[in-house]
This record gives C-alpha cells, structure tokens and sequence, in this order.
C-alpha cells in the first residue's frame, strides 16, 4: 500500500511500485485503418484451358507458387472460372 501522497508507477501487466524521481508521459493509441471491403472478386491471373472436377466447366485462372524446395519445379494452383473450385497441380 503506498503513503499517502507518495506516487506509484504502474505497469499495464499489474506490476505496482512506489516510484521516485518520476517523469510522467502520456500514450495514445493509434487509430487501426479502416479495412476495405471488396463487393466483387477481380482476377489478374492468366486463363487457361482446363477440367474442373466439380462442374466439368472448361476454363480456370492459374498462377505458381514455389512450395517446395528451389531445385524442385514450382505447384500450380487452378481455380475454376464458374464455381471457384480451387486445386492444384504438381509437375
């Protein structure tokens, strides 16, 4: 319990201690930016000629992704252009 007119320096983990020689600084946290949502899903990946299994649809986005170790060829992921199914390929 501190004296009464004494100053006590507070941790915000619940850590008190009578304080001496203090210098008191304010803190303000900072604003989270706003997160943007999006209405509708864009594509930038490349088309291409492809089975579904899913909804035996034609045509899927692909893109690659190094998964494994350098020397060994990278995956490639496809997703489907009418139902959004998403797999992959390995070579």
């Amino acid at each position: 319990m501190p004296k009464p007119g004494s100053k006590q320096a507070v941790c915000s983990c619940g850590f008190k201690q009578e304080a001496q020689n203090v210098t008191l600084t304010e803190s303000q946290k900072q604003k989270t930016p706003e997160i943007a949502v999006i209405e509708k899903e864009t594509t930038v990946n490349t088309i291409t000629d492809a089975d579904c299994n899913k909804c035996a649809n034609k045509q899927a986005e692909y893109w690659e992704v190094q998964t494994r170790a350098a020397d060994e060829p990278a995956t490639r992921f496809y997703k489907c252009t009418k139902c959004k199914h998403t797999w992959r390929e390995y070579k």
